[in-house]
């Protein structure tokens, strides 16, 4: 069974830190490119970070670069969303996805979803 499951969300302050993981189970991850995407309440789902297959190259978008950094384990077969100088407006469900087409922004080309893991950015 293809699964994807998201961890290491929470509730932080802000300016805090969070490590987000997302873990593969009956597929390597090495396959795939890696996007991390968000939602919060009432708004689009929104594109985060990605990752290309071998890692070399990575996106992001722009309200997150320079404080997010995304990373790949292919011994833990996982991909990280290390996220720090968190703000308020971080505050959403932040779900990993995989892509075998493109690392991309875009959410059609990704064909496996995790279930999201919340993350609430509030003093």
């Amino acid at each position: 069974q293809v699964q994807l499951v998201e961890s290491g969300g929470g509730l932080v302050q802000p300016g805090g830190s969070l490590r987000l993981s997302c873990a593969a189970s009956g597929f390597t991850l090495d396959a795939y490119a890696i996007g991390w995407f968000r939602q919060a309440p009432g708004k689009e789902r929104e594109f985060v970070a990605a990752i290309s297959w071998s890692g070399s190259s990575t996106n992001y978008a722009i309200s997150v670069k320079g404080r997010f950094t995304i990373s790949r384990d292919s011994a833990k077969n996982t991909v990280y969303l290390q996220m720090n100088s968190l703000k308020p407006e971080d505050t959403a469900v932040y779900f990993c996805a995989a892509s075998s087409r493109a690392y991309s922004s875009v959410t059609q080309l990704y064909d496996y979803w995790g279930q999201g893991t919340q993350v609430t950015v509030s003093s």
